[in-house]
């Protein structure tokens, strides 16, 4: 009785300081997705992008298979009808965009990596209008017009002249392309069956393993392969366990307790986390072509998911 009482007191406890607070899972949710890009950089020199992206879902998977297994039992006959949308989304969401963030972080800043990373909000919307019909109000176009001006300042690095002969950082062209594919990823969402959070994520966190060996395969024959230093398995088991696998439950439940549009807005955070913790951690610089590149990302998607709606 004793034991049961204990258990029920810090059961209230972790409800209360967190598992009960949508505000501060999802704060902590855009902080570890912020930090990812940090990650990122840092695993420069110390593993190889695609080892890194094998070995994050690798780590996530071991820990779905232990702790959620009977929930994906228990989904897998509504998931089954859906494999191959689901398998596409997986791919595209989770294996092609970390694949592709990674192998951007090569060449680009940290800074750059959040900031082009608030763009996906507007490419959301942008798909949304194409493949479902949803309609798009003025306000709504002004929003994503600054929101692109901002990626353009960013790439270009405020220079004209770069930007008139699309000179563009191939980093930067990277992680816009990842963004798309996150995108797609999100758009298919809209489609997901009725089960439940974590074994639609178990089952897709799979997905992205097992999408991920070919291009392990062709980093390995392409004679690119590098296997982890002890900081590279330090920043891999970060991005197994952080941005992967708790970032995914704790923006669930924040969506369960305040609904997909509030939780939506937090999404937002992530370009400003991870921009504080680049300069911060990485000493990267954070010129007025930045401040200027994330002003207008985040008013863009203020002008398009605020004033769009009214």
């Amino acid at each position: 009785m004793i034991r049961d009482g204990e258990a029920c007191v810090q059961e209230a406890i972790v409800n209360r300081l967190l598992w009960g607070r949508p505000y501060v899972l999802l704060g902590l949710t855009m902080l570890m997705w912020g930090a990812n890009a940090v990650a990122g950089r840092m695993a420069v020199g110390q593993v190889s992008p695609m080892v890194l992206t094998s070995g994050r879902w690798v780590i996530s998977c071991v820990i779905l298979l232990i702790f959620a297994r009977r929930q994906f039992i228990q989904d897998w006959p509504a998931l089954k009808p859906r494999w191959l949308m689901l398998t596409c989304m997986g791919a595209l969401g989770f294996t092609a965009f970390n694949a592709l963030f990674y192998e951007a972080a090569h060449y680009t800043g940290a800074v750059n990596l959040t900031i082009i990373q608030g763009a996906i909000p507007v490419l959301v919307l942008i798909g949304a209008r194409i493949t479902f019909g949803v309609p798009i109000s003025p306000m709504q176009v002004v929003g994503m017009v600054v929101t692109v001006v901002g990626v353009l300042v960013l790439a270009s690095r405020g220079s004209l002249d770069e930007l008139l002969a699309l000179r563009f950082n191939i980093g930067d062209l990277w992680m816009i392309v990842a963004c798309v594919f996150y995108a797609f990823y999100t758009l298919g969402l809209r489609q997901r069956p009725n089960v439940s959070g974590i074994g639609l994520f178990t089952f897709m966190a799979g997905v992205a393993f097992l999408t991920s060996l070919p291009l392990l395969g062709l980093e390995a024959w392409r004679g690119q392969i590098q296997w982890p230093t002890t900081k590279g398995w330090l920043v891999t088991a970060y991005v197994g366990i952080a941005p992967s696998l708790l970032a995914q439950i704790f923006f669930m439940r924040g969506v369960q307790l305040i609904g997909p549009g509030r939780a939506g807005l937090f999404v937002n955070l992530v370009p400003v986390f991870g921009a504080f913790l680049a300069v911060l951690i990485l000493g990267e610089p954070f010129g007025l072509s930045s401040a200027a590149a994330l002003a207008l990302v985040l008013g863009g998607i203020f002008i398009a998911e605020r004033l769009g709606k009214r």
